[in-house]
């Protein structure tokens, strides 16, 4: 083996430096960071092979070259800074940079410039260490990314370990639950888990636990403060680095608003189903696409018959084309109809119903659906119709009754302003007929009045209209008579059909008749002074030796100047404070309980003594008077309340307030000020008192003041029922609470089939709005125990208590109150209760 030359070879002291200098060319050749050198210059006069793999250029494209050619244009200034601190003697330690590779892609880098020194110390170059950091930053920025997704997101993001421990927690977390990551990293998941779904937690951990996939459920979750809200959740494993599972990271969105939308739209489809109002949908063309059981019922369709169908397949003859017209114009301008109409079965029977359509508008403008609504209400309709002949028709002579002559008066005293025609109103009643009753009885009287109603009713004009006002007294209404020769023509006829015998029982039968009779517009009165007028040249015909006519004499004036008069005697009374008010009790007749008090006026008459509201009332009906009594009666009644409140006595008090007086512009504005006074007083103690012609002119502004009132907690009662002109389309438009029948129906129910009829019509009327019904003018027993028997438990009237003056209220009231009720109580018959 050939020997070394040994003087070739270093000494023993040289030796590790001479080591360490040969290895540098291999720790640069293998070295992964690009290692380079550059004179002062930029120009490159080393290129390691890293350096080509980092950069793309090989050593020969790069050698002599300016190191500007890695430089992004934006970076070129940072070349010059390096070489002047090289120039300086200073290191530029690792700092983070942007370089370009050949391809002209962006490369992320991490340089290090050192200062290169020829053997004398100067400073000569420079060299540099670029380690390719891409990688790296790319994956700070996707970890960086992910962790701005966690942040942002909208969902609650949060893992936790394999024992439901909290580990990380994001901003929608606090969100949805509430809490902050401060109270829940660390804490048991167990927290947001209702104690009922506890269960969930220890399956879905098992079942990660088991390598097993999570489908995304829905459940209940809680609050911070105990809410419930329904979530949506989505689970996923965390596996460490060598695969194993250590948790689960869990995607919870707040669903509570969209399961509360489901359950409406349940709630929805099950009104849909099972109301009882019939629904039907339409498109915008107007052909059926949906319907409910309760049409099916209803019309007795079946639901192929009529899906795609038009609607008009239901109409009724019995009404024209000029009501649906009507109808569809309101719904095109307004989104929304509704009336009464009639409608035809699929046996062809007609049915009355309530309709109501609305639009289901359309984002882009116009409908898009219609939704029909109706219920049956023909059972309503024959009811009304029903109560509205008992209230318009006499049940013995089939003739209109007063209220019926009372509006026909009206019209034809409208008619005649219009055509300057003359109206002529005449009064009969018959000369002798009470002996007739006396002595053949009264079912011969019944025969008689009949046969006479149909002999007079023949000789009259359809225009015309002959009513029965009670009794033996009867009302007629000639229209256009021209001259006053021809209405005493007519009239002659009349006595003449009166005076002919009547067969009665086997024998014949005479009376006679007197008649009074006014005309209109040389009698410029309105309807009812024209009914007065005639009814006083009746009894001038009467005194006069009967069985003849007599002409009213507008002329006179003495009534005129009676009722100025006395209109000047009522306003020195309201002066001198001489009205008082005196209190009816209301009473429940079943429990015994007091449930109100009605303030009744009254005139303490310094030489007459105490007089009804009957005596007075009617002369300021239609005066400016009437507004200011309201306004003392209404202040005398909530200072009396006040006082009783004080004293421990709670009561509630009926007000009675003339069409007038409710119809004023600030009605609402006074009687809130007044009630503001008396800080005491609970306005639902108020019950005002409204009779059924307060809204017959202006139903809009009267169902506009009710309303108003309402608001403030005062109710109403619709006073009198039974004598006005309410439809049921009025009743449903008056949102009163309550019905009070007229004691004139009351006081004769028991011996008067008619009335009874009304009585039990409006008892049933009251039920079927929901409404709560008052009977009047109880002045016995057995009335009491039948209204009782027929569902109205609430009365007042003579029977129970005359009006009492305060000071005696509330003895009466605790004398009452230890009594029995109505129905327990076993006195003689017909027997009084108070």
């Amino acid at each position: 083996m050939t020997q070394p030359d040994v003087a070739s070879l270093p000494a023993a002291a040289d030796l590790p430096s001479v080591m360490a200098e040969s290895l540098f060319p291999a720790i640069i050749e293998s070295s992964n960071d690009a290692i380079l050198s550059k004179t002062l210059d930029g120009v490159i006069t080393s290129w390691n092979p890293a350096a080509t793999r980092i950069f793309g250029y090989s050593a020969e494209e790069m050698l002599g070259q300016s190191v500007l050619c890695l430089f992004p244009a934006e970076r070129l200034g940072e070349e010059t800074l390096i070489l002047q601190k090289i120039a300086r003697g200073e290191r530029v330690d690792s700092f983070e940079t942007v370089r370009l590779h050949k391809s002209g892609r962006p490369i992320s880098v991490s340089v290090t410039v050192s200062p290169v020194r020829n053997a004398a110390g100067r400073i000569v170059g420079a060299s540099k260490i670029a380690r390719d950091i891409t990688a790296e930053i790319d994956n700070y920025r996707q970890l960086d990314q992910f962790r701005s997704l966690v942040t942002s997101s909208f969902d609650a993001i949060l893992t936790k370990d394999m024992k439901g421990i909290v580990r990380s927690w994001n901003p929608a977390c606090e969100r949805i639950f509430g809490y902050t990551a401060a109270e829940m990293v660390g804490q048991p998941i167990q927290t947001l888990i209702p104690p009922e779904r506890l269960y969930e937690e220890q399956a879905i951990l098992a079942r990660i636990q088991a390598g097993e996939r999570i489908k995304p459920l829905e459940t209940e979750r809680l609050r911070k403060g105990g809410e419930r809200i329904h979530v949506s959740i989505t689970l996923s494993p965390l596996h460490d680095a060598k695969g194993r599972i250590i948790g689960a990271s869990k995607i919870v969105r707040d669903i509570t608003e969209r399961h509360r939308s489901e359950q409406r739209m349940r709630l929805m489809d099950s009104v849909f189903s099972h109301t009882t109002e019939a629904i039907v949908v339409t498109d915008e063309r107007g052909t059926i696409i949906e319907i409910n059981d309760a049409f099916l019922a209803i019309t007795g369709y079946e639901r192929h018959e009529v899906i795609g169908r038009d609607p008009s397949l239901f109409r009724s003859g019995r009404q024209g084309p000029e009501v649906y017209r009507a109808m569809l114009s309101t719904l095109l301008d307004t989104g929304h109809c509704q009336g009464e109409v009639w409608s035809r079965k699929k046996t062809g029977e007609a049915y009355a119903v309530m309709l109501t359509v609305s639009a289901v508008p359309n984002p882009g403008g116009g409908a898009l659906r219609y939704v029909a609504l109706f219920s049956d209400i023909t059972s309503l309709r024959e009811q009304q119709e029903k109560l509205e002949r008992l209230a318009s028709y006499d049940t013995l002579t089939e003739l209109p009754n007063r209220l019926l002559f009372s509006d026909r008066l009206r019209q034809a005293l409208v008619h005649a302003l219009r055509q300057k025609h003359t109206v002529a109103v005449a009064y009969l009643d018959l000369d002798g007929f009470k002996a007739v009753n006396d002595r053949w009885g009264h079912d011969a009287g019944d025969e008689l009045l009949v046969t006479l109603a149909r002999r007079m009713q023949s000789v009259f004009r359809v225009s015309d209209t002959l009513a029965r006002i009670g009794g033996d007294e009867f009302a007629v209404v000639l229209v256009d008579v021209g001259t006053a020769g021809q209405c005493e023509t007519l009239l002659n006829r009349i006595l003449g059909i009166c005076a002919e015998p009547v067969s009665l029982q086997g024998t014949y039968v005479s009376v006679s008749a007197s008649i009074g009779v006014t005309l209109f517009p040389q009698d410029n009165g309105d309807a009812d002074q024209l009914v007065r007028h005639a009814d006083q040249a009746m009894y001038q015909a009467k005194q006069l030796g009967k069985n003849r006519f007599q002409l009213f004499d507008p002329a006179s004036d003495a009534a005129a100047r009676v009722r100025a008069r006395r209109l000047t005697e009522f306003s020195r009374a309201m002066r001198d404070q001489e009205l008082v008010l005196h209190y009816q009790p209301k009473v429940n007749m079943r429990t015994g309980e007091v449930v109100g008090l009605e303030a009744l006026i009254r005139w303490a008459h310094p030489e007459r003594g105490l007089l009804p509201p009957a005596e007075f009332l009617p002369l300021i009906e239609n005066h400016a008077l009437i507004e200011a009594v309201g306004e003392w009666v209404i202040e005398t009644a909530l200072t009396q309340l006040q006082t009783w409140n004080a004293q421990g006595l709670r009561v509630n008090m009926g007000i009675n307030i003339a069409p007038q007086h409710l119809k004023a512009e600030n009605f609402v504005h006074d009687l809130l000020a007044q009630l503001a006074v008396f800080p005491l007083v609970d306005p639902e103690q108020l019950e005002l008192e409204i009779v059924e012609s307060s809204s017959i002119e202006d139903p809009e502004l009267v169902m506009d003041v009710i309303a108003r009132c309402q608001r403030h907690g005062l109710q109403f009662a619709l006073d009198d029922f039974g004598t006005g002109y309410s439809s049921l389309t009025y009743l449903k438009q008056l949102k009163v609470n309550s019905l009070k029948i007229d004691q004139s129906f009351v006081r004769d129910m028991l011996v008067d089939a008619e009335d009874m009829a009304i009585v039990q019509g409006v008892i049933s009327l009251a039920n079927a709005f929901g409404k709560s019904v008052v009977a009047e003018g109880v002045e016995s027993r057995d009335v009491g125990c039948r209204l009782l028997a027929l569902g109205c438990e609430l009365a007042q009237g003579f029977g129970i208590s005359k009006p009492l003056p305060a000071d005696e209220v509330p003895g009466w009231i605790e004398r009452w109150s230890m009594r029995d009720s109505w129905a327990l109580l076993s006195a003689q018959e017909g027997a009084p209760l108070a």
